[in-house]
């Protein structure tokens, strides 16, 4: 069963259950998937949704520090539900350590050496974990571990 088939199922269980708030964020979930499958003018792949629910992912964790900067903790909990109920359909995250070893093999394939060759590492590590970690945290994993 494909990821959209899968929310498809969610979306009708939960209409079946009522619960409004779920049944919201999956509806907002389907939505941009297809907003993005006009844009490319294809039905799209089960990555390029997971690119998608990647992205309303990183979107919904940026929301959810603002509103805990203003101190809005009913959004802080709703948003964090919302990530939650994504999650669900992405692969699993990569642990800090894993990610760890997959940038290091990067350094060692580039040759970087220092700080500056950032984007070197970047650009080698990003399309191995793409989908399974987050940009910042790699980017911040790949400059403690160059700065040593």
């Amino acid at each position: 069963m494909s990821i959209v088939e899968r929310i498809d199922n969610d979306i009708k269980q939960a209409l079946k259950g009522g619960e409004k708030d779920k049944l919201t964020a999956l509806r907002g979930f389907k939505s941009a998937l297809k907003y993005r499958q006009i844009e490319a003018g294809k039905e799209l792949s089960d990555q390029e949704v997971i690119e998608v629910l990647a992205s309303q992912a990183k979107k919904l964790r940026e929301s959810i520090e603002q509103y805990r900067q203003a101190g809005r903790d009913d959004l802080v909990a709703k948003e964090q539900a919302e990530l939650e109920l994504v999650s669900a359909y992405l692969p699993k995250q990569l642990s800090e350590d894993e990610l760890a070893g997959i940038i290091r093999e990067a350094i060692a394939e580039t040759g970087a050496d220092s700080p500056q060759k950032i984007g070197l590492v970047m650009k080698a590590v990003m399309p191995k974990v793409k989908g399974r970690a987050d940009g910042k945290l790699v980017n911040r994993l790949v400059s403690e571990i160059l700065a040593k």
